[in-house]
Parts: structure tokens; sequence; C-alpha cells
């Protein structure tokens, strides 16, 4: 699966960047409203309001958190680009998102996505949520998230982790493998069950509980 997650992405990012708006702030605050391409450099907080795209390759530094409002899409670094991507300080906040992809990100404050907006549509004519490679200091809670595909994968949490009633379309769908947790892990009422998938991964390290579907990886 995540060989046509990478081949539906490649080719809408192309299209998406071609129609990008800059991102820009607004006048008199440190907040940055995005709805395209979010350059390498310093933001303040940083804000990808409804239905928009936000796409960044990095290095960026956000000071003020990252939110994303409703079928709205934040992607950060990729899975191919192996480098640090940035850091992010005041956390990852999302309701109802089309999807949040971030990876080789130090996020310090914690993630929190809640709900989704459905399989289909977007920037990228799927939605999925990929969290991969981080370095997350704080909780992390994605909850509800319904859309095609969603991992969370290879990433250090400092904090306890809730991974809840997530249902997917893709049957290769809700691989949570290969992190280290220092804190509990939860996984619940995810359909299809939280897995291994094709991603080879291994067994999540946890220091803490590790409670429903994911007590059962390996």
């Amino acid at each position: 699966m995540r060989r046509r997650i990478r081949a539906f992405a490649v080719g809408a990012i192309g299209g998406a960047v071609l129609l990008a708006v800059s991102a820009s702030a607004a006048a008199g605050s440190n907040t940055t409203t995005c709805t395209g391409e979010l350059a390498p450099g310093s933001y303040g907080k940083v804000v990808v309001p409804e239905g928009a795209l936000c796409q960044s390759e990095g290095p960026v530094t956000i000071h003020g958190g990252v939110a994303v409002g409703s079928g709205a899409t934040f992607v950060l670094g990729s899975d191919e680009a192996e480098r640090d991507t940035g850091t992010i300080s005041g956390g990852v906040r999302a309701v109802n998102p089309s999807g949040v992809q971030i990876h080789h990100t130090t996020i310090d404050g914690g993630l929190d996505i809640q709900g989704g907006s459905g399989p289909f549509g977007g920037p990228f004519e799927i939605t999925w949520n990929a969290i991969e490679d981080n370095h997350i200091n704080g909780s992390v809670s994605i909850e509800g998230y319904n859309g095609f595909w969603f991992g969370f994968i290879r990433n250090h949490v400092n904090g306890s982790v809730r991974l809840n009633d997530n249902t997917l379309l893709d049957e290769d769908a809700n691989e949570y493998v290969t992190n280290v947790i220092h804190g509990s892990l939860q996984c619940v009422g995810n359909s299809p069950e939280a897995q291994t998938g094709d991603s080879e991964g291994q067994e999540n390290q946890v220091t803490g509980a590790k409670t429903g579907q994911c007590a059962k990886l390996h």
C-alpha cells in the first residue's frame, strides 16, 4: 500500500505546487496562514485553514504550534527524504483534517488529531495520516480518523499515546509499529485492527502499559 500512497502523493503534489500560494503572515501578528508552500525559515504559529493544503520540505522552525482546520492537509517532509525537517514547538492540533503527514521532525508539545474528512478528496484524491520518524515530546492522541490510510511508525515519544477508533478504508491501514514510547500505548476500536501491515516493522518498545489491539502486535 505504501508504494501506491507515494504514487498518489508525487503526482498530486506536483500539481499542487504549480497552484501554490505562498504562506503569508497575518499583518501585525506572529501567525502565518499557510495555503500553499511553507518555505524554509522560522515562524510563529502556523494555521492551515479549512480545506487548504500546506506543504514543506523544510527545514522549518515553528515556535507557536500548528493548527490544521477541517478538510485541510498539512505535509512536512517525506518518508523518502531522510533528513531533519525542523522543529515544532507548541504542538500540532488538527480537527477533522483531510490528512496530517509529518516526517523527521521534533515536535514539542504533543500531537492531537481528532476526526477526519473521509477517505476521498483533498489535494491527493485520497486522504491519509503519516506520522513517521519523529521525536515527540508530549502526549499523542489520534482518534476517530476516517481517511484511507494511517501509519504511526518509527516515532520516539516522551508521553502517552492513544490511537483509538480510527476507521480506514484500506485493509493495510492502521500500521502502528517500530515506535519507542516512554509512557503508555492504547489502541482500541480501530478498523482494521492495529497491525504491522507491509511496513515490515518491529515491536513497539513501551515503558508503560500496552493495551488493546497494540498489546497483540508481534
